[in-house]
């Protein structure tokens, strides 16, 4: 059998080659040798190459598989996706992660492997989030990892117990690392908290604790962690706080810690869950600066005179609009986008008229009336009257109306404009991608560690994670799961012969090549051991 290549026409008059394959057979009548077309593999365009090359690998794999094609001896014994391992072990070795690690670990036995262990948890959450008892006893069955040769479970657990006891040395260390390396804006550093909850009902004295769960996950004791994250998305710092922890008693702790860094013009960007006047006198003390969005509680001064202050917008983008207003020597932002007042419009909409056909199932039933009162959905749009009735609030349902799609930005920083004070809050969407991609990617809950030292380090490993993730999807230009993917192509597999055993790579498709060559990783070896 060989491949030949034909000339045809199109409807065009273009000539056009297509690939096939095709034998040489006998013709007894004629007597003589014919071709016989077994396949056409169709056009022999760019992409050629590459469907030739699995169609070579595909033969291999069958004919290896395949009882009586081998010589005598001759056997497969294994096969592993190795392109997303490679990749994490090669940013993880360019970051310089593993080394300040040892350098923090200089201290510790030599006979604990950290930094291997502490690469394996962290790449465990990259790759197919387990427990650590799940990435001992099934992933590293799965992987192909020579270093983490010996490596037992107690390891993993006294890496965490280090973890824990060196994370700020680790963190700061790491920072000035990737401010040099990543060229890192640290102009803005934006803060936010989330809460992770734990598999277990059980609360205890120091970290698990029940509070307001940004989750809707009231049935479970949790935590609250906290990350700043610079303008790009990299985290630079977490913490954890316990379950009941309010967010606007998380910053003293925060501001404090970052002080040290000397991070020069650092501009703190949070939401309005963190503003109290304490804390905004402690993000001034030192001449710190700031950008805030204000809660809109009733009878503060940003409802009494921001919101009411008349004047024009001013256009910055399709979707943003802005207005400067000063009260006193405050200063804030107004800020209005078309396109979410609209979307908020729909969805009053639609929910005033499940409110209204509420309203009238009612039927004098005073327990579903209190029930609609105290909703956090539908209480807001409603009064009662004298005689216990209910109707629609039609003055709150005005209000509500009048600041659809508006949100009030505070700051100190006399030297940004309007302008830049609403593209860099809007940008604390950092902080939100980097929650979304810890719970669902990286799976940052639920949470099955009791000991404090392992929760916090649990979230450290996560946040490792994060950061690796996130310099793989800049350099790349795609998100981790679409890279994870391509790079599974790259696969190495074993093979046993009577003089020993060969472990071998694939090359992988152009794409997971090209993958390689941005992050400049060298390529594996077609051979990698030979015994």
């Amino acid at each position: 059998m060989y491949i030949r290549t034909v000339q045809r026409k199109n409807a065009g008059g273009a000539s056009v080659s297509y690939l096939q394959i095709a034998e040489n057979v006998w013709d007894t009548e004629k007597r003589r040798s014919k071709v016989q077309i077994l396949c056409t593999l169709g056009r022999a365009d760019q992409d050629a190459e590459e469907r030739l090359k699995q169609l070579v690998r595909s033969i291999r794999k069958n004919a290896l598989e395949a009882p009586g094609l081998l010589e005598p001896g001759w056997s497969f014994q294994n096969s592993w996706e190795h392109g997303p391992l490679h990749v994490v072990a090669g940013t993880w070795d360019s970051l310089g992660i593993g080394k300040i690690i040892q350098e923090a670990a200089k201290d510790e036995d030599r006979n604990i492997p950290l930094e291997k262990a502490i690469f394996l948890m962290v790449a465990n959450r990259c790759l197919a989030p387990q427990s650590e008892l799940g990435c001992y006893e099934r992933w590293l069955e799965d992987i192909y990892f020579p270093r983490g040769a010996g490596i037992e479970l107690h390891h993993l657990y006294r890496a965490m117990d280090f973890l824990d006891g060196h994370k700020d040395k680790i963190e700061e260390a790491l920072y000035w690392r990737l401010a040099d390396l990543l060229s890192m804006d640290v102009d803005l550093v934006f803060y936010d908290t989330t809460s992770v909850h734990f598999e277990t009902d059980e609360e205890d004295e120091s970290l698990r604790k029940r509070g307001d769960s940004k989750n809707n996950r009231t049935d479970a004791p949790q935590i609250v962690v906290g990350l700043a994250v610079t303008r790009d998305g990299y985290p630079v710092k977490s913490w954890v706080f316990p379950g009941d922890t309010t967010d606007v008693t998380t910053l003293e702790r925060v501001k404090k810690d970052l002080r040290g860094w000397r991070l020069n013009r650092c501009i703190f960007v949070a939401d309005a869950g963190m503003v109290s006047d304490k804390n905004l006198a402690e993000l001034r003390r030192g001449g710190g600066r700031y950008i805030v969005a204000m809660p809109w509680r009733q009878g503060t001064e940003v409802v009494k005179d921001v919101l009411s202050r008349p004047g024009r917008f001013q256009k910055i983008k399709d979707n943003l609009e802005v207005k400067q207003v000063r009260v006193g020597e405050r200063r804030y932002v107004v800020c209005f986008n078309p396109r979410e007042a609209e979307r908020q419009r729909r969805h009053r909409e639609e929910l005033l008229k499940e409110l209204q056909e509420e309203i009238r199932g009612l039927k004098g039933h005073p327990n579903q009336a209190c029930r609609l009162v105290s909703s956090r959905r539908f209480g807001p749009y409603l009064r009662r009257l004298n005689n216990g009735e209910l109707r629609m609030n039609q003055a709150a349902i005005h209000e509500r109306e009048r600041h659809d799609g508006m949100w009030v930005i505070h700051s100190n920083d006399d030297a940004l404009g309007a302008e830049d004070l609403a593209l860099a809050y809007k940008q604390l969407v950092r902080v939100e991608e980097a929650w979304r991609t810890m719970k669902s990617t990286i799976e940052i809950q639920p949470v099955f560690h009791r000991v404090s030292r392992r929760i916090r380090a649990h979230v450290f490993l996560c946040v490792l994670a994060l950061l690796l993730e996130r310099v793989v999807e800049k350099a790349c230009d795609s998100t981790w799961f679409r890279i994870r993917e391509e790079l599974r192509s790259i696969k190495v597999g074993q093979l046993s012969a009577p003089q020993g055993t060969v472990v071998q790579t694939t090359p992988g498709t152009p794409k997971a090549r090209n993958i390689l060559n941005t992050l400049k990783i060298e390529p594996l070896p077609a051979v990698l051991s030979a015994k």
